[in-house]
């Protein structure tokens, strides 16, 4: 068994449910703790471990820790497939990279290896911000790969998202009679028509194509079984591509349903939460030769990561890692241990390359 199939294999045994991550970052941290070429930072359960070799540039790979589920995990491995809790989002690539933080002892630019929680559950809480707002300076670098799950291949830059509530109002009254009433939830069906019919775009950025959705995901109303409903709640996800920010996003979603409102019900539209997405930023030439070291196969992320966080510091990211996306938070989610060693070999590839010093 290899290094990074053992290490996987325990990573996987050991839970790390989102607030719960200890375990699992102490296991990396007792791995790391005896490399000479590391500087080692633990803030709460993130940890960051820093190549410190005056190199002209310094890159930055991240990964979360936690897992979407709280059940008991278990590694199960059979023709070379590792199943498990996380095997895919991400432990196998988190087990990648503990490897090769402790092996790669001189690469050609430095590197900061972060191990961090909570990134499955809501934003506020997660260690990247932590660790941005108690030592911003350890997230510092030119260029980052964010281990997210990709089948191997490059998947640059992420979408934005936003989440947008629509209330529409009504009056009520009597089923019997309806006419002394408004009915919200029939004023909804005018709303949600022009939302389906809707036709996000499909942008070209930086050679890759950014498909946006736009998805009714909840409808909530009605106050009895005889009683004409006065009030209505749709809610919206849209996933967007990285040339527009949240600001832009909304004020188009806005603009497909605003002849639907009337202030006089009392109708709104309230941004619940937004994030905007990252840029595919493959002009940089640590993410340039890792897409030719994949094979040069590249794709744009479908879904907001934590890219566009590094984005957001200034730091330009990709998404790359062992396990297939569709299968992250699937109840067979598994990972080719053939993969796993890819994802290894080509990051040490890219660790070496004097092109990218």
């Amino acid at each position: 068994m290899s290094e990074v199939l053992d290490l996987a294999v325990k990573l996987i045994n050991t839970p790390s449910p989102s607030r719960s991550e200890a375990a699992a970052c102490d296991l990396i941290e007792q791995r790391l703790s005896g490399a000479g070429h590391l500087e080692l930072h633990r803030i709460g359960d993130n940890l960051i471990a820093r190549t410190i070799l005056g190199r002209r540039r310094r890159l930055v790979i991240a990964g979360h820790l936690d897992t979407v589920s709280s059940s008991e995990p278990a590694a199960m491995l059979e023709g070379g497939i590792l199943a498990g809790l996380g095997a895919a989002d991400m432990k196998g690539t988190l087990a990648a990279m503990a490897v090769l933080a402790a092996e790669v002892t001189d690469p050609v630019n430095d590197v900061t290896w972060v191990f961090y929680a909570r990134e499955e559950i809501g934003r506020s809480e997660s260690g990247l911000l932590e660790i941005a707002t108690a030592q911003p300076e350890l997230l510092e670098g030119d260029v980052a790969i964010l281990g997210e799950p990709t089948s191997g291949a490059v998947e640059a830059g992420c979408q934005g998202t936003l989440r947008l509530v629509i209330r529409l109002g009504g009056v009520k009254a009597h089923t019997a009679r309806p006419f002394m009433g408004v009915n919200a939830i029939h004023r909804s069906a005018a709303v949600m028509a022009d939302l389906i019919a809707a036709t996000p775009r499909r942008v070209e950025l930086d050679g890759v194509t950014f498909v946006e959705q736009l998805q009714v995901v909840s409808v909530e109303g009605g106050v009895g079984h005889n009683v004409v409903p006065d009030q209505v709640t749709v809610v919206v996800n849209h996933r967007f591509a990285p040339d527009r920010d949240v600001a832009a996003a909304l004020e188009w979603v806005t603009s497909l349903i605003e002849g639907h409102l009337d202030p006089d019900l009392g109708d709104s539209i309230e941004l619940a939460d937004g994030a905007d997405g990252a840029a595919p930023a493959l002009g940089d030439p640590v993410l340039a030769r890792l897409v030719e070291i994949t094979g040069g196969q590249v794709s744009a992320k479908v879904g907001w990561t934590d890219v566009a966080t590094f984005a957001a510091l200034g730091v330009p990211a990709a998404n790359f890692g062992a396990g297939d996306p569709l299968l992250a938070h699937h109840p067979d989610e598994h990972v080719a241990v053939e993969q796993l060693d890819s994802v290894a070999d080509a990051l040490r590839s890219l660790l070496g390359d004097a092109s990218v010093a």
